[in-house]
């Protein structure tokens, strides 16, 4: 689905999505590098538990909100990865206070 274009200077970065070690470029947002990596869901909704991705990649729809280093609703597209990060699916919306 989603291809990247070749750039033989990026450095790597690692970091987990769910537990899975994944790979990065160096200054790859959150949500491109899931995308790369080829997870297109990064949230599941509260009521039906439907997936969702990202969609608008600008920081508008909230569509591709993930739990960062155990903090809830981060916006994956306006978050950058960086080394060790560890990025998991976010069940429906977090409250306030739910952070681990």
């Amino acid at each position: 689905m989603f291809r990247r274009l070749s750039d033989g200077k990026a450095r790597s970065v690692s970091f987990t999505f769910d537990g899975v070690p994944t790979m990065a470029r160096e200054g790859d947002s959150v949500a491109a590098a899931l995308l790369a990596a080829g997870h297109c869901s990064t949230r599941r909704t509260a009521v039906s538990g439907a997936a969702r991705g990202p969609y608008c990649l600008m920081g508008v729809c909230f569509e591709c909100l993930v739990k960062i280093d155990g903090r809830p609703n981060r916006q994956a597209c306006m978050t950058t990865v960086v080394e060790g990060m560890r990025v998991e699916t976010q069940d429906g919306a977090a409250m306030p206070g739910q952070e681990e």
